[in-house]
Order: C-alpha cells, then sequence, then structure tokens
C-alpha cells in the first residue's frame, strides 16, 4: 500500500498521514490519527524505504531474549497481542552472550522499531539501556531482578502455594527449591505466609533439592506438606515417596508450580499452580504497543500479578497427624493475671498482693493445651483481640503444637482478660474481662465446621456465647462426637444444649447456677439429664468429685498434695478425663485418672504452667495405684 491509498481510504491528505506516521500529529485530531493508524495497521502500510527518522512508525516491535528454551509461552502472548494490534514483532536470541546481545539491541534499533521487550543475559546488561535511550525508544525489561524490571510474582505464587496448605490445617510445611530465577521469590512468599499466619519457620524446612533429611522427615510425619517451586522435581519427588510405600496425600500434602503444558504424563495428577507466562507477555505487548501510540502513558515495572487458581487437589488432603482422631475445642482465650494474697477480698475489704504474674490461659486454651501434653491432637476454636496480649496466645499455641488457624485476631477488641486472686492454700476467685471471646459467634463456627471432621470428643467452656455452644454441640451430636462441657459464668443452661451434651462438669456453685432448683447435688443433676444431658461429674475441689449418671452415683476421693493454686485443677480434670476415654479407658478409671492430674495441678501456680505431660502422669499413677493404668 502506498501513502496516497492510505491518505485515500483515511479520507485524509497525503501530509496529514506523514505526519502521523513520523510521530509529527500534535495538530492532528485524536480520532483522524486513531483511523490512519488502524488502517496502516490492518493493510500492513510501512513508510518508504528511504532513511528513516528516528520519529517514524514502522508498526514493528523488538523483542530480545536470552534463550528461546527459557521464553516459550510468554514469547507466544508476546506474538498474539502484537499481531491483535497490528504490529509485527522482530525476534533475536542472545544465547547468553553479552556481545550478542548488545548486536541484536543495535541491530533492532538500527531498524527503527517502535519498542523493544527485552530480557536481559546479566545485571551486566543494563549497560546497554543508553543505546535505547539514545534513540528515544521505549522498552521493558522483563525476567530480571532490576527495580524497573517487570517480572512474573512469584512470592505471590510462593505464598498461595503455602496459604492452601494452611488453610488445610498443615502446621509443617516444607519448601523444595529448584536453581532458577522463580526460586528467590518463591522462597520469599512461602515465608512470608508462614509469618503471617503466625506459623515459625525453621531454615531446616527449607530444601534445596531432594535429601534424605527431606524423605526422613516426610516418612516420620515430622513434614506434613511440601511446596516445591519446579514441577520436574515435584515429580521426582513423588516418585521418591512412592518408592518409600508413601501416599499422597495421605502421609503427605504436595503443591508445585508448573509451566503450562506439562502434564507430567505417567503420574497420576499433581496438585499445581499454572504460571502466568503468556498472560504476562501478552500484557508486556499490549502496554509496550499502549505507550508507543500514546506517550503520556507510563511503562509498567514491577511484579506481573494474575488471578491463579489450583488446577487440582489430587495430592492435597489434610495433615496424617488430623487422620487420627482428635479433638475440638470451644472456649475462651485469655491472659491470666495472677495476684497471690494473704486472703481473698471480699466487699467493703482491700488486700495486698506481694506476688504478680501473667500467662496465656482460658478455659479454651487451657484445655486445648491439656489434651496436647497428654498425647492427642487439639484443634482450638476462638478469639483474640488485636492487642499485644494475643502475641503470648499464638506463641503458646506454637509451643505446644497447636493449630493456630482457627484462633482469629479480632480487630479492635482486646484480649480476653482474667484476674486471679490466689491465698496461701491454694484456694483461688476469677475475674473475667470476656474481650474478643464475645466475638465468637455461630458464622466461626460455620467456618470451621472442616475441624469436626474425625474428631473424637468436643470439649465446650460457656466463656464465649451460649449460641455458639448449642451449634457446636449439635454439630458434635449430628457427627458422634462425646460432648464434654464445662459451665462456667452461664446461669441456667437451656435443653436445647444440655440435650447435646454427653458429660457435664460443673463445680458445687456452677451447679447451683444452671439448676437452682434441686434440694440436693444428686436431684439437681437428675434434673439435668431429664433436660437431656448424659453424666454429670460435679467436683468438689478438695474433697474429690462425685459422678451421677443413670446408673447411680460415685464419689472419688481427692488425692492429697500441697496445695499453691487451684485455679486450674478443673481444666487439669477435663483434660485427663477426656484424653483418657479416647485412649479406650472406661468412664471409672478416667475419672481416677483424672483426679490425679487435677492434684498434680495444684502445687504450682498458674494453670498451663501447672498441666502435667503424659509421661509425668503415669510415673506417678505407676508409684501409687500401677493397675490403674494396665
Amino acid at each position: 500500500m502506498t501513502i496516497n491509498e492510505l491518505a485515500r481510504m483515511a479520507g485524509v491528505s497525503i501530509s496529514t498521514v506523514s505526519k502521523v506516521m513520523n510521530n509529527k500529529d500534535s495538530s492532528i485530531s485524536k480520532a483522524t490519527r486513531e483511523r490512519i493508524l488502524e488502517l496502516a495497521k490492518e493493510y500492513h502500510y510501512s513508510p518508504p524505504s528511504s532513511p528513516l527518522s528516528k520519529k517514524t512508525r514502522t508498526l514493528t516491535i523488538g523483542v530480545v531474549f536470552r534463550s528461546s528454551g527459557r521464553i516459550n509461552l510468554t514469547l507466544n502472548g508476546i506474538l498474539d497481542a502484537a499481531q491483535e494490534k497490528g504490529y509485527t514483532p522482530l525476534l533475536r536470541e542472545s544465547r547468553d552472550d553479552l556481545s550478542t546481545e548488545r548486536k541484536n539491541l543495535l541491530a533492532l534499533l538500527s531498524y527503527n522499531v517502535d519498542g523493544i521487550l527485552w530480557e536481559p543475559v546479566s545485571e551486566d546488561s543494563l549497560a546497554f539501556t543508553e543505546d535505547i535511550e539514545a534513540k528515544g525508544v521505549p522498552y521493558i525489561i522483563f525476567n530480571h531482578s532490576s527495580e524497573d524490571a517487570m517480572d512474573i510474582d512469584y512470592r505471590s505464587l510462593g505464598y498461595l502455594a503455602c496459604e492452601e496448605l494452611i488453610k488445610r490445617g498443615h502446621q509443617h510445611i516444607a519448601c523444595l527449591l529448584t536453581e532458577g530465577e522463580r526460586s528467590e521469590g518463591f522462597e520469599a512468599g512461602y515465608r512470608q505466609c508462614l509469618f503471617d499466619n503466625r506459623m515459625s519457620l525453621s531454615e531446616d524446612q527449607i530444601f534445596p533439592s531432594i535429601t534424605d533429611k527431606l524423605l526422613w522427615g516426610i516418612s516420620r510425619h515430622r513434614i506434613s506438606g511440601v511446596v516445591s517451586s519446579h514441577f520436574r522435581t515435584a515429580t521426582r519427588l513423588y516418585d521418591e515417596i512412592h518408592a518409600l510405600y508413601y501416599t499422597l496425600p495421605y502421609d503427605v500434602s504436595l503443591i508445585s508450580l508448573r509451566d503450562a503444558g506439562k502434564s507430567g504424563a505417567g503420574y497420576p495428577r499433581i496438585s499445581t499452580m499454572t504460571i502466568p507466562h503468556y498472560e504476562y507477555g501478552a500484557f508486556m505487548c499490549g502496554k509496550l504497543i499502549n505507550v508507543i501510540e500514546d506517550p503520556s502513558q507510563d511503562l509498567p515495572s514491577g511484579p506481573f500479578r494474575h488471578e491463579i487458581h489450583l488446577d487440582s487437589t489430587d495430592t492435597i488432603g489434610i495433615p496424617y497427624d488430623s487422620r487420627k482422631k482428635h479433638m475440638v475445642v470451644l472456649g475462651s482465650v485469655n491472659i491470666d493475671n495472677y495476684l497471690n494474697v494473704e486472703a481473698l477480698p471480699y466487699s467493703g475489704k482491700t488486700v495486698k498482693s506481694y506476688i504478680s504474674a501473667s500467662y496465656a490461659g482460658g478455659k479454651g486454651l487451657n484445655t486445648a493445651v491439656g489434651v496436647s501434653m497428654l498425647g492427642h491432637q487439639a484443634a482450638l476454636i476462638g478469639n483474640v483481640g488485636s492487642d499485644a496480649g494475643s502475641d503470648l496466645i499464638f506463641s503458646t499455641l506454637n509451643s505446644f503444637h497447636i493449630n493456630p488457624s482457627t484462633v482469629r485476631r479480632i480487630q479492635g477488641e482486646q484480649t480476653g482478660q482474667a484476674h486471679i486472686f490466689v491465698q496461701p492454700d491454694g484456694e483461688s476467685m476469677i475475674t473475667i474481662m470476656s474481650g474478643a471471646n464475645n466475638q465468637l459467634n455461630v458464622s466461626d463456627i460455620e467456618k470451621d465446621i472442616r475441624i469436626f471432621e474425625n474428631a473424637a470428643c468436643c470439649l465446650l467452656s460457656t466463656e464465649i456465647p451460649l449460641d455458639t455452644i448449642e451449634r457446636a454441640a449439635a454439630i458434635s451430636r449430628e457427627k458422634g462426637i462425646t460432648t464434654i462441657l464445662k459451665p462456667a459464668t452461664c446461669g441456667e443452661l437451656p435443653s436445647s444444649i444440655l440435650k447435646n451434651v454427653d458429660i457435664l462438669i460443673p463445680n458445687e456453685s456452677e451447679l447451683n447456677e444452671i439448676c437452682p432448683s434441686g434440694k440436693d447435688l444428686k436431684e439437681k443433676a437428675q434434673r439435668l439429664m431429664d433436660l437431656g444431658a448424659g453424666s454429670v461429674i460435679v467436683t468438689l475441689g478438695e474433697r474429690g468429685s462425685i459422678l451421677i449418671n443413670r446408673n447411680g452415683e460415685k464419689l472419688y476421693p481427692a488425692h492429697k498434695f500441697d496445695a499453691v493454686d487451684s485455679s486450674g485443677a478443673c481444666d487439669a480434670f477435663i483434660s485427663a478425663l477426656a484424653s483418657y476415654l479416647l485412649y479406650g479407658y472406661d468412664m471409672d478409671r478416667a475419672i481416677r485418672i483424672a483426679t490425679y492430674a487435677a492434684g498434680l495441678s495444684v502445687t504450682r501456680q498458674g494453670v498451663i504452667p501447672a498441666l502435667t505431660d503424659k509421661n509425668s502422669l503415669e510415673s506417678y499413677i505407676r508409684q501409687r495405684e500401677p493397675e490403674l493404668l494396665d
């Protein structure tokens, strides 16, 4: 096509076409300029072959890449976007050689390309920007670590891969890297995700290759999930795991990045996220052409972000440990503030405190830690505030290997506070400020309903809203889960809750609150059972506890211990009772074991610091009642 023909088709003069094609069109309307350019693209018009000024439009863009084996789908995106917009790409390969790279750039500039997409060979390549800028040609650097370069956001991909495992309850996640341009960003995203989810990071969790240590961690279930930066390495790990007679995702979960088109033939599908190479190339090319046609626009730089989805979930599941029966715990999460006093305060009485201390606490957290120390997996559902005290809560969860993903931070709220007065004989009284605990609602239970899958027991305490307790108890009944309820600061309990409670464990004061009618313990317990409760265990402090059920009643005397602080005795009792019922002990022996756990807990101040582990508890019992553990 000639300039005369283009002018005639556009309905303008030859000089107008010349001005547009030579970027001297400031006096020409936008509509006219766009009409001329569209016709030039459609009919592949190019200016005459006489020497061109550096401002002459050629409707070409240059693409310089390091190696043809590295750019594949990105190049496809560039080519398609250029064709769609009526531009012809001129391709040059540097073959990882600086000298060849310089020649490629100079050649493209001599062709008067309208813009350049450039994948530098190394840091030294950036010296060549002077050649491009001297010509006034817009350019985009890609696949490079320089600040002005545009790159695929591998950091986000690493973050998302790790997050997919955390959402399924994984805490022990390894990062498998392969040397290459994506690994640094992928690792950074993995680290950030662990940090944001308050999960501890050990450098031992990061592997530059498949090692015996990685395989050992998987085989011992010390590693529950692996995120891999490269698909080929992930398929090798898949083989190694199966060679050890382990299976995915039952024993370990695996998720990897993948280049489009790599299907992993011969393998069951590995859970992957496809790297958006094609979209990346098309985006860069489109943005470059926009700047060519409208120089007032800014050239893009920084990470290219694109919506990413999991391609499949075939090798992602819940952690191995979660496949074992575990306990769901719902209750308060507090900071316990202890004040040691000569005598407990009462109305009109001022008392002095000579020792104070603060610990993570709350009945929900206490019992979750208690069952964890006794050998079971615990899943705690609770709320903390946005204050500094919440850091102590998450630190405690990590210390006892309790999944923190269902403990939520509530902005603008304070973490619950308990003020505990303890006198020298261990007797105590407690005042509670609920704070974020009051925000634990039914919708939170619905969000975390997966936690109830494969659970054996649900431990509830009523320092959170009763409708939340009611829903959790109903879910537990639907799923055949044993429900143990500790009533505290709640008043009378409705039958809608009691009908789904298997074991109710109040102390004497709480029993009077939840059932004000009835002349004695037995009659009150019977009324609660008539409303649906299965069994009632009333804790009696230093006198022990009494079990009341439809078979009768039985007193369990307390064991003699030197009391320092009795505030956590019931939490220790409930943790041990639930733990040993889950170990297969009958109610009678489980209560007797729990009585020892409660006794040991009063010998130290605090609740969590005073809880006993399985070995210590059983060692103590074997010295006194070895037959109890047979």
